[in-house]
């Protein structure tokens, strides 16, 4: 037969020990404190003697408990203040990135405004003006280098007519459409353009490569004249390009080759005024002075 599952204390001896002693205990419990109160009661000095003296025995208890709750208190508000960090940097971070975008836009802003200000006196200045009109598109990593236009034959735009921007000449229309129209960019290698040396007024012939620069050739033979840094306009030689037009600036020059890059570049160019031919009048020579000449490439 199985034993029951509950057993009386009487039945262990641990039991029968534990019990008596919690009994012995809660007597000795009962009899301490009406001790205390005996004692109280008779002599209250003594008793206050034996409260000091427990106070100062559960002095170090009580300090050891209060520093336990104090470094988990303190542990809880370092991890909350943690993680606190790390949410305000987060939120720091994204401030920071808002900030640095708006000031982007500011900043494109500021040029767009600068170039529509230089576009609107140069269309001022112009008499010969056709149309003003946006760049759509431009080719970069190809051997022609061509660009599209917002304005064709409906605004009077026609093949040949010169393309410039405030920044000076970008090419010539080569095709048109009704609402569109085609740009031979100076960086082409079917690109011609007579120009001089503002400087000095030293005739040249600026021939695009096809790589997004041009060449420089002197049209006088000899040691090459040019050097780094020296910026070119258009002469007005041929009747198609205005003289003064600023064109390129020369970015390394040797003893047999003078290259240099438009310094109106369509990736970076929104708008572009279209000009009619030029056509030099009757007695008007056909390139400025070095002096007037200089002060339009500036």
């Amino acid at each position: 037969m199985a034993p029951p599952k509950t057993r009386r204390p009487g039945f262990s001896r641990r039991a029968q020990y534990g019990l008596f002693i919690g009994y012995v205990v809660a007597v000795g419990g009962v009899l301490f404190a009406v001790l205390l109160l005996i004692v109280a009661m008779v002599d209250p000095r003594g008793f206050n003697a034996l409260r000091g003296a427990a106070l100062d025995a559960t002095l170090p208890i009580s300090s050891a408990g209060r520093a336990v709750v104090r470094g988990v208190t303190n542990s809880g508000e370092a991890v909350s203040h943690y993680f606190m960090a790390a949410s305000q940097n987060d939120d720091l971070k994204r401030q920071l990135e808002a900030t640095h975008n708006r000031l982007v836009e500011a900043r494109a802003l500021e040029l767009e405004n600068r170039r529509l200000k230089r576009l609107l006196k140069l269309t001022k200045d112009l008499t010969e003006e056709v149309a003003t009109t946006r760049i759509v598109s431009s080719s970069f990593d190809s051997s022609r280098r061509l660009a599209t236009i917002a304005a064709g034959r409906g605004d009077g735009v026609q093949i040949g007519y010169p393309v410039r921007a405030p920044e000076g000449l970008i090419g010539r229309v080569v095709e048109t459409g009704h609402f569109a129209s085609r740009v031979l960019l100076l960086t082409d290698g079917a690109s011609n353009v007579p120009v001089q040396l503002a400087r000095e007024g030293t005739p040249a012939m600026a021939t695009g490569l096809g790589d997004g620069t041009i060449e420089i050739k002197p049209l006088e033979l000899g040691e090459n004249p040019f050097k780094r840094g020296d910026v070119f306009v258009t002469s007005g030689t041929g009747g198609i390009y205005a003289p003064g037009i600023p064109v390129a600036m020369v970015v390394s020059a040797d003893r047999d080759r003078t290259i240099a890059r438009p310094l109106a570049d369509p990736a970076r160019i929104d708008f572009a005024v279209v000009q009619s031919l030029y056509e030099p009048a009757a007695g008007e020579p056909l390139a400025p002075a070095p002096t007037q000449t200089a002060d339009a490439a500036q």
